[in-house]
């Protein structure tokens, strides 16, 4: 069963797959859209759903970290709904507050100048966000066989 992560900004979209066991995040890259415009997003994004068989979408969820939902939480609910009203898919919701921190660390430890940090900022956000989604998964598999 493959995977697609997503870290959806204004107007940006992080995307990383899953191998085909479920088990392994990778960048896949960053698709930009108009500004605030899913049907624009929704059309660059379903030929990759396409042509990797996807049946599952882990879509980063932004909330504050006092556990409010701010804009950019509201904006990944939208996105949700419009995805599963138009593709009719799974869409689960993974909780990734840092995510970009420790996406901007990692690019900045691999000794990325700034200019390419913010070229893939959003493309490790979506592997982490489908990376921590795949390993609660396989933590809720381990804990069921026990």
């Amino acid at each position: 069963m493959r995977f697609i992560g997503l870290d959806l900004g204004s107007k940006t979209l992080g995307v990383a797959l899953s191998d085909k066991s479920g088990k392994i995040a990778s960048k896949y890259g960053t698709l930009n859209f108009e500004s605030e415009n899913y049907v624009d997003a929704l059309n660059k994004l379903t030929p990759i759903l396409l042509k990797y068989d996807i049946t599952n979408i882990v879509l980063g969820y932004p909330k504050n970290m006092n556990n409010t939902i701010g804009p950019a939480a509201q904006r990944s609910l939208n996105f949700k709904k419009f995805i599963e009203d138009e593709l009719r898919m799974n869409v689960y919701l993974q909780d990734e507050r840092l995510s970009s921190v420790e996406a901007n660390n990692i690019l900045i430890k691999s000794d990325i100048s700034r200019r390419k940090r913010k070229k893939n900022v959003d493309t490790i956000a979506a592997v982490i966000i489908l990376q921590n989604f795949l390993d609660s998964r396989k933590f809720e598999n381990d804990k069921d066989e026990k």
